[in-house]
């Protein structure tokens, strides 16, 4: 079995970056991103990049760093509303969007993961959403078609992995990123903490090792807050 453990992000991305790649990234908001990762994709200087991803982050995280630097063509995603440099950038052209209904976006990527090129859903039909793809009527009710995505990159950040690559995600950090983590072609991911294998119970893996080729450890890793929601003081 070929190593799969790299001494850092860089090392890891090593001969799988180029232009006009499609990578799809997990997280949610500032939850389970993979930051070392983007902010080595950000370091190569690679450009005209599709990221198939639930949002951008906001300003100067996550992806929206490669926003900051023109480094992203188009953004296949859900939901955009914390990030003022995407809203300047997509409102002025700069920018491609491709919105996608949330749980159409998962399925998109698990669709992709399990090599399925497209499925029918209700999600989206009669709105913009549904422009330009072909319908179909079952039992009376009117479908859209989906198409699969197919990563060229994935890049996935999680808590714990064994040296062969099974991953555990912590709590909510799983969101996007089992799904984003099956549709790439290649799939790199960072965790908290490398352990011997066999000593992750086997019922407790999230994804399997057959899915990573390359882990590195990011840890320490800061505890962002994306948004603060505070009451205001009384007047001492």
């Amino acid at each position: 079995m070929a190593q799969k453990i790299y001494p850092d992000a860089a090392a890891a991305l090593d001969g799988l970056l180029r232009d006009g790649l499609l990578i799809a990234c997990g997280g949610f908001g500032l939850c389970g991103i993979p930051e070392r990762l983007l902010d080595a994709v950000r370091d190569s200087g690679v450009k005209d990049l599709t990221f198939a991803s639930n949002n951008a982050g906001i300003d100067n995280e996550g992806i929206g760093k490669l926003l900051r630097t023109r480094q992203v063509k188009k953004m296949i995603s859900s939901y955009v509303g914390e990030n003022k440099e995407f809203e300047r950038q997509y409102l002025s052209g700069e920018l491609e969007v491709e919105f996608c209904p949330q749980g159409t976006l998962a399925e998109r990527m698990r669709a992709g993961g399990a090599g399925i090129p497209g499925f029918y859903t209700k999600t989206g039909v009669g709105t913009l959403v549904a422009e330009g793809k072909e319908t179909k009527v079952f039992d009376g009710q009117e479908y859209v078609l989906e198409r699969g995505i197919f990563a060229d990159l994935s890049l996935v950040k999680a808590w714990k992995a064994d040296t062969t690559g099974n991953v555990v995600f912590r709590k909510t950090a799983r969101n996007f990123n089992v799904p984003a983590a099956t549709c790439g072609r290649v799939c790199v991911v960072e965790v908290e903490e490398i352990v011997e294998a066999g000593s992750l119970d086997p019922d407790a893996i999230h994804l399997p090792g057959v899915y990573v080729q390359r882990l590195i450890v990011g840890a320490p890793y800061d505890k962002k807050i994306e948004f603060r929601t505070v009451r205001d003081r009384e007047t001492a």
